[in-house]
């Protein structure tokens, strides 16, 4: 913990000028993961990978709470990586509101030091108020993976079936974990339990209708599982997301060293049935990986949608111009509302703290259209709504172009400092060009189109004199509507 503290006290984080304003970031070195998401009252609360003294890869679990989900306050770290079996890193994992507190659910990493041999365990931590923290006594509590399993066995989310299920009537306690089999492929492992401090092996997620998942990948990663109610059909499903690593699909996307993904369908006991083989990318940008959804914590009655957060970054590609200016590197997402519309999932930006206002612009028609309420700013949300056009072209600052030609979305960073990944080329859901919300913040960059039925991140890293936002279009087109906020 001192080692934590001595590296925030000599942090220059905040003051980069490429340190995003309300985005999750490390208060100094390496963030990853979005871990124990989870509502308080009404607070909200993220814990992260966290890896204060950067390149040194020792994990803690990070901690930040908002009111908001805009102004973010960082606290001590949650979780220190000083037991045996969390020598080498305190894993991810997600957070469980129990009967007196809080529990927080993780993967100890242990390595030996001779063999190099791997121990993976899930572990516990538990908290009165989501401000003290202490590991439980009798952890590890599932102390290595089944048989027929290697020690990639990890991300444990844990939850409690409710009684109104019909497929699980007892509302026992179950733990999902991202695993590798033995021949190398991937999977998720289920548990169950009805005390949560002692679990049995239940099997295997299964997917009965199709053979797509039986050898997909070589490891699964933060595993999140979810119910939501379909608003066109009106019928209650699952959606499973989670990171295969490993796949190559014969189509458009997937294009990041590790995909995410998510499956519709409904959980029946260890049986995933009805998705058909289908699959699709929760987020089509350069960098988004390992989300997790908020856990609905003590006092929470708000009865809002849920909420999802994902590191906007991918392994191997922590050489960024943070590193040199500030020390850091990486953040999260903005946190989503989720919603489900016809087997498919739809992204929101919830950013409580910056409410939008109309702009001057809104009704104008125009081939060209330089938005004057931005001018000079590096912290923003945008959303227009824009006529049914053949094409168009948004800049922002003079460094990234988003162009929409003919039902294709090109995104061009070519021209910016980040050195990942130059362009990117998507097929748009049709009609979805005409809703377009943009999130910028200094060094990241959030699109939602179609009303958030697809979602692209993207770190951006613009200079700190590319400012301002241009659209220009080759036939006139109307700004139906323009909503903006500033940060800064």
């Amino acid at each position: 913990m001192k080692a934590a503290a001595d590296a925030v006290a000599a942090s220059r984080a905040t003051d980069d000028a490429d340190y995003p304003l309300f985005h999750v970031a490390p208060p100094v070195g390496r963030l990853n993961d979005p871990n124990g998401l989870i509502t308080d009252g009404d607070t909200y609360h993220a814990f992260f990978q966290y890896t204060p003294n950067h390149p040194q890869r020792l994990v803690y679990w990070g901690h930040a709470r908002s009111r908001d989900l805009t102004r973010w306050e960082y606290l001590d770290p949650a979780i220190v990586p000083d037991s045996r079996y969390d020598r080498n890193g305190a894993y991810s994992g997600t957070a469980f509101a129990g009967e007196d507190g809080y529990e927080l659910w993780y993967t100890g990493n242990y390595k030996d030091p001779e063999t190099g041999e791997r121990e993976a365990t899930q572990c516990l931590v538990t908290s009165p108020d989501l401000v003290t923290f202490t590991k439980d006594a009798a952890n590890p509590i599932v102390e290595r993976q089944p048989d027929g399993y290697t020690a990639h066995f990890r991300d444990p989310q844990v939850w409690r079936d409710t009684t109104d299920n019909p497929h699980h009537p007892d509302g026992a306690y179950r733990m999902l974990l991202g695993v590798q089999r033995e021949d190398e492929t991937g999977a998720a492992l289920l548990y169950r339990s009805h005390d949560r401090r002692t679990w049995t092996v239940e099997g295997e997620v299964t997917f009965p209708d199709t053979d797509v998942f039986t050898t997909f990948g070589y490891m699964w990663e933060c595993p999140n599982l979810l119910r939501l109610r379909d608003e066109v059909t009106g019928d209650d499903r699952d959606v499973l997301i989670f990171c295969p690593q490993g796949i190559h699909p014969n189509r458009e996307g997937f294009e990041n060293i590790f995909p995410c993904i998510y499956v519709v369908g409904e959980l029946r006991g260890t049986q995933f049935v009805g998705t058909k083989g289908h699959y699709e990318e929760v987020d089509r940008g350069f960098e988004f990986y390992a989300p997790q959804i908020f856990a609905r914590g003590h006092g929470d009655e708000r009865g809002e949608q849920p909420l999802l957060m994902g590191w906007a970054g991918n392994a191997g590609e922590d050489d960024q111009p943070s590193i040199a200016t500030g020390n850091w590197v990486h953040c999260l997402t903005v946190a989503r509302e989720l919603s489900l519309r016809d087997g498919r999932l739809y992204q929101r930006p919830r950013l409580d703290g910056l409410p939008t206002t109309v702009a001057v612009e809104q009704g104008m028609t125009t081939t060209s259209c330089a938005l004057s309420a931005l001018e000079n700013s590096r912290s923003w949300r945008l959303i227009l709504e824009l006529s049914d056009t053949a094409a168009w072209e948004i800049v922002v600052g003079r460094q990234l172009r988003i162009t929409y030609d003919r039902g294709v979305l090109t995104v061009d960073r070519s021209t910016s400092r980040y050195p990942h990944g130059e362009t990117r080329h998507i097929t748009l859901p049709q009609g979805s060009h005409q809703q377009v919300e943009i999130l910028h913040d200094r060094s990241i960059t959030e699109m939602y189109f179609g009303g958030g039925v697809l979602a692209f991140t993207c770190r951006s890293f613009l200079d700190a004199d590319s400012t301002g936002v241009t659209l220009t279009a080759p036939e006139p087109l109307t700004l139906k509507t323009v909503e903006i906020a500033r940060a800064d």
